[in-house]
């Protein structure tokens, strides 16, 4: 199972780096081609939305896996341990429930409702754009699960005891 994550993390790492040299790119050439061509480019701004929607959405994906995502867990440190895990379990069910429903569910929602749409710059269907919503839900629910079964069996804490809350 943890062979599985690594390699998802490794493609989902590799898929962020391509997807913002992409948008780096995109913009640099909008950049270019407003200011020294005099010439705006209106399939390169709609590219770069779309792009940042997506690299916005499988990073967050790729954080919940690293569980690098914000927790605010000052008063969960303080409960005994029984305490915590409960609390841990609560939340990752929570974060399953949601994702589920909104990421997941919704998404293919709009993605269904939108799949005919043609986009006025670019060549795809608004259909293909929204799928980002539905495959990062599924990606956030394989992580979910994985750090909730690693939770209960005790291969991972509930809390990270050992890193120090920051102080402003």
């Amino acid at each position: 199972m943890t062979a599985v994550k690594n390699a998802l993390d490794r493609m989902l790492t590799w898929m962020c780096v391509v997807l913002f040299a992409a948008l780096v790119l995109d913009v640099a050439w909008q950049v270019f081609a407003r200011q020294v061509l005099d010439s705006p480019s209106g399939w390169s701004e709609e590219l770069g939305k779309y792009l940042f929607i997506w690299l916005g959405l499988f990073g967050s994906a790729l954080v919940f896996g690293e569980r690098g995502h914000i927790a605010v867990d000052f008063a969960v440190r303080r409960l005994p341990g029984a305490l915590q895990l409960a609390v841990t379990v609560v939340v990752q069910l929570s974060i399953l429930a949601f994702t589920g429903l909104v990421l997941v569910w919704g998404g293919y929602r709009v993605t269904a409702l939108a799949w005919d749409q043609n986009l006025t710059g670019l060549p795809v269907n608004v259909g293909n754009l929204y799928m980002a919503l539905p495959l990062s839900g599924v990606l956030i629910v394989l992580y979910t699960l994985y750090h909730l079964i690693r939770i209960l069996t005790g291969a991972e804490r509930a809390v990270d005891l050992d890193a120090e809350p920051e102080l402003l």
